[in-house]
């Protein structure tokens, strides 16, 4: 997660051309609620009528599962926003 402008820059954020599909890479301990959780938390930084694609993918022992979000990404802010939500979920274990 960025700490300051610099951060921000070296993630990629900023050389983004917006608006843009943005695919999104979450990682997280296998359970049932897990992609709901996630898509409920990207659902809220988006405008509802965004359409959210979703891959889902169990490791191979099934203990962990990693689901790619594309959807429409508006503004930087909004990606960082994203991600601090991301990061401050305990089901998340990383993102990308």
């Amino acid at each position: 997660m960025p700490d300051s402008d610099a951060d921000t820059e070296r993630t990629g954020l900023a050389l983004l051309d917006y608006p843009t599909r943005f695919p999104l890479k979450v990682f997280g301990n296998h359970s049932e609620e897990f992609e709901d959780i996630v898509v409920e938390l990207v659902r809220a930084r988006i405008p509802q009528a965004e359409h959210i694609d979703v891959r889902r993918r169990s490791s191979k022992g099934g203990k962990y599962v990693a689901l790619t979000l594309t959807f429409t990404a508006y503004t930087q802010q909004q990606l960082e926003e994203i991600y601090r939500d991301l990061y401050d979920c305990e089901h998340v274990v990383m993102s990308l």
